[in-house]
């Protein structure tokens, strides 16, 4: 592999010339480190770099395999996490003029078990403030810009992990998802998304949006990356009250992209509203798992129109619980966009609330039976293209962007974005595959016979010719 091409390395890649120590795990932090250095100013990607931490990690790493200490697929990639993850002894903004300067004392959970598993962290990447909106947009520490046309958003409010995913700023970030918040920048990005299930990872050390609806997982370039990451932070945890005990299977080993006696649904609710060029690169995706053998039909469930009013009652509810003191004690330090809808949020009536709560109860209830007829239902992950970035903070906007992610949220189930093709103005468009709970192995098995059969992932943004 060419050292030019190694920023650019899948970690499935990566792993084995690794082991074999025909790749450093310094020399390919080196490589993510200049490609953070060359791009960071431009895009807006990273709040903090942690370029000497990550320097000594690689260098442990290193070491580590050269005694034949190898602890597996991750042992020696670089990654980066949203900065809403504590980190110990680093700085933890959450996006945030008001945690500018909080340095946690400990880890979460699933850094800590990235860092078992020998991942190098290479700094904190930039976010909407607090989580609370689906575009990149931030006053604070600025706006993350999308690599495939900088005027764009890359979609939030994960947008510095899936920026720093598609340019080569590491070979993983860490998201986190309450209404689409990873979905919706590996759709804009071009890059694969996964919302793990409610309960799968532990959320102990993430800064919460919304208690009942938050997910944590991971943006790659590929599919099988996304299960390695997964197999690594996935796992019970006494510190998180939502945390599943239910056994974790290893995922990256099973998966094979045979699709053959599996079955799907088109959601057909979620098609109304997608632009035209979205929704032709999402048919012949389509298309495409049929010629592979998936059995695909049109499935309707109604209820799910209740999902916007759910989500927002659920999201500005509990954010307006979250964030009670220091709207009352900080207002000033919020920017306008996330002042005014926690402000919302904390005025809401526990009426509104409760309503949101039992549509929720009603959707949940009307999927049952859906997983019961299919493996897995598919739709555009977004109904439109990357907004440019002054349209960004429109009500409308906003809602376009999570009108296809927030029903996973609801449902706490499994949900994978996975790019699916360019338009005509060589913006990327990604295809949602969504499951059962708990059963991401059949989210995951259909992404990657999706991945293979298509070769989207393979693109790259042109940022280089900029």
């Amino acid at each position: 592999m060419p050292s030019s091409d190694l920023h650019y390395a899948t970690i499935e890649e990566l792993a084995g010339p690794i082991r074999r120590r025909e790749i450093s795990p310094l020399e390919l932090t080196e490589a993510v480190l200049r490609r953070v250095e060359a791009l960071n100013e431009r895009l807006g990607v990273f709040i903090t770099v942690t370029a000497d931490q990550a320097r000594a990690a690689a260098q442990q790493a290193e070491q580590e395999i050269k005694r034949g200490e190898y602890r597996g697929p991750l042992h020696g990639i670089p990654v980066s996490l949203k900065d809403l993850y504590n980190t110990a002894g680093v700085r933890t903004t959450s996006g945030s003029k008001i945690l500018a300067d909080y340095v946690p004392t400990e880890d979460a959970t699933s850094v800590a078990r990235l860092r078992q598993a020998g991942a190098v962290i290479i700094g904190k990447t930039n976010l909407h403030e607090f989580a609370f909106g689906p575009t990149g947009i931030n006053p604070h520490y600025g706006t993350t810009r999308n690599p495939w046309d900088p005027e764009r958003v890359p979609g939030g409010s994960s947008g510095g992990s899936g920026v720093a995913v598609a340019v080569g700023m590491g070979c993983a970030s860490m998201g986190s998802d309450t209404g689409g918040s990873i979905r919706i920048p590996a759709a804009l990005c071009g890059v694969v998304g996964l919302k793990p299930t409610y309960g799968r990872v532990s959320r102990y050390g993430v800064f919460p949006l919304a208690w009942s609806a938050d997910h944590v997982g991971p943006l790659t370039r590929s599919v099988r990356d996304a299960a390695f990451v997964l197999d690594a932070i996935a796992g019970h945890d006494l510190r998180d009250p939502a945390s599943s005990e239910r056994p974790v299977p290893d995922v990256s080993e099973a998966l094979s992209g045979e699709v053959g006696a599996m079955r799907a649904g088109v959601l057909q609710e979620n098609l109304a509203g997608v632009e035209p060029e979205v929704r032709h690169l999402f048919d012949a995706a389509v298309e495409t798992l049929r010629g592979l053998g998936l059995k695909v039909e049109a499935v309707s469930v109604p209820e799910g129109r209740y999902a916007g009013g759910s989500n927002a009652a659920t999201i500005f509810g509990e954010a307006g619980a979250i964030h009670q003191r220091w709207l009352g004690e900080r207002p000033q330090d919020y920017g306008a966009d996330t002042r005014s809808r926690l402000e919302l949020g904390a005025m809401m009536p526990a009426a509104h609330y409760i309503k949101g709560q039992q549509a929720r109860s009603a959707i949940i209830a009307a999927f049952e039976p859906i997983w019961d007829q299919f493996d897995v239902l598919l739709l555009p992950t977004i109904p439109i293209v990357a907004p440019i970035i002054e349209h960004g903070l429109e009500n409308r906007v906003r809602n376009q962007l999570t009108e296809n992610t927030r029903l996973f949220n609801l449902l706490g189930a499994p949900a994978c974005s996975v790019p699916c093709g360019l338009t005509s103005a060589g913006l990327p468009v990604g295809l949602t595959v969504a499951g059962r709970a708990f059963d991401e192995a059949s989210v995951l098995e259909v992404s990657l016979a999706y991945e293979r059969a298509s070769g989207w992932t393979q693109r790259r943004p042109p940022v280089d010719r900029a």
